[in-house]
Order: structure tokens, then C-alpha cells, then sequence
């Protein structure tokens, strides 16, 4: 059975580019404009470049449905903001995350930001197998900062700071897998591999 993927569209980010990707990774994107849809999807992806208040607007009124939804098992992937808006807030602005994860979202400590190309992500974690490349590309200015055991993957940039998260079967990256090439795509089919086994 071919995985339905709800790729929440709440006004940021580049919708095309995943929603392609996560076809040839043999799943079946669909891009979502009502967020009370997100509530009954097999599995959810949180998309964007942004801003984490502006990406709450639309998802606020549905924020302890989701949490909830994500608590419960629903496989969901968070890319850069989409991750982001997992934490409880975020230093950039004044609005709640989703709260799925504790902790926040703090500016990156570096003599250069935003942070923009490509860097490795060093992990151990089995969303990371059968790629040899883990350079991924990044285009942020913050990051999550979990207060609970959820980094399960770093990157080195004037410093060490957290780019993979994993709790359950939620997913968060601060890289963009949709822009990383062929290593992007093998890290998608993982997921979809991981979100097929839920079902």
C-alpha cells in the first residue's frame, strides 16, 4: 500500500521541490491548505524556510490536536522551519511552537549567518543508512535546542549545534533533504521506509 504523505502548506517554503521528491521516494505527496486535514493524514511533512511565527498563524488552532496526533505515532517529518515549530517557542519571534519537542529555538552562535551550503551531518542513527555523502544543505539562522534526549544528529559550523532530531516517529531536520542531491533522496526513502512501517 503506497504511503499518503500531507504536506502542510501554510505559506512558506518551497512546496514543488518536496512534493517531487517524495514521489520518486514512491510515496504519494499531496500539498494540504486546511490544517484540521493534517489531524487524520498517515503522515505529515511541516515544509518551509521562514519564520516560526508566521508559520504557527495558520496551525495555532490545531496545535494540541497535533501534538497529540505526533504522541500518538503519525509518522511527521519537520524540514528546517518545519522542524523548528516542533520545539515549545522559538527566540526569533513571540509565538508557541507545537510543543511536541522541549526546549527552544535558539540564533546560531557563528561569526557567519545565516548559515547557507552545504555540511555534514554526523549521525549514527539508521535514517542516515546507505548513505555514504552526508553533506546536506543548510540555509538557517536558528536552531533547535531540546531540553530532552532528542538530537540524534550534529553538524560543525564555528562550533557544534544540533541538525537531526528524532522522537518516535517524528523527524526533524535543520537541513533541506529535498536540496541535497542524492543523498537527500536516499534520507527521504528512509523516512518513507520508516512511515510505511507504522501503518
Amino acid at each position: 500500500m503506497v504511503l499518503e504523505v500531507a504536506i502542510a502548506d501554510y505559506g512558506v517554503g518551497n512546496l514543488h521541490s518536496i512534493r517531487k521528491a517524495l514521489e520518486l521516494c514512491g510515496s504519494r505527496p499531496r500539498i494540504v491548505k486546511d490544517m484540521s486535514a493534517l489531524l487524520d493524514a498517515e503522515c505529515i511533512v511541516f515544509p518551509g524556510v521562514g519564520a516560526v511565527s508566521r508559520t504557527m498563524e495558520k496551525l495555532l488552532p490545531y496545535k494540541e490536536e497535533l501534538r497529540l496526533s505526533l504522541a500518538g505515532g503519525t509518522p511527521c517529518l519537520g524540514i528546517c522551519i518545519g522542524a523548528q515549530i516542533l520545539f515549545d517557542g522559538s527566540d526569533e519571534g513571540t509565538s508557541p511552537g507545537l510543543g511536541f519537542l522541549r526546549g527552544r529555538v535558539v540564533r546560531l552562535k557563528a561569526k557567519r549567518v545565516p548559515h547557507m551550503g552545504w555540511n555534514e551531518v554526523i549521525s549514527d542513527d539508521a535514517l542516515m543508512d546507505s548513505i555514504r555523502n552526508r553533506y546536506f544543505y543548510f540555509a538557517h539562522s536558528f536552531h533547535g535546542s531540546p531540553e530532552e534526549d532528542a538530537t540524534v544528529g550534529e553538524t560543525e559550523y564555528y562550533g557544534r549545534f544540533p541538525s537531526l532530531f528524532r522522537k518516535g516517529n517524528t523527524v526533524g531536520t535543520q537541513f533541506h533533504p529535498e536540496k541535497s542531491s542524492a543523498s537527500g533522496l536516499r534520507f527521504l526513502r528512509n523516512f518513507v521506509d520508516l512511515a510505511e512501517g507504522c501503518q
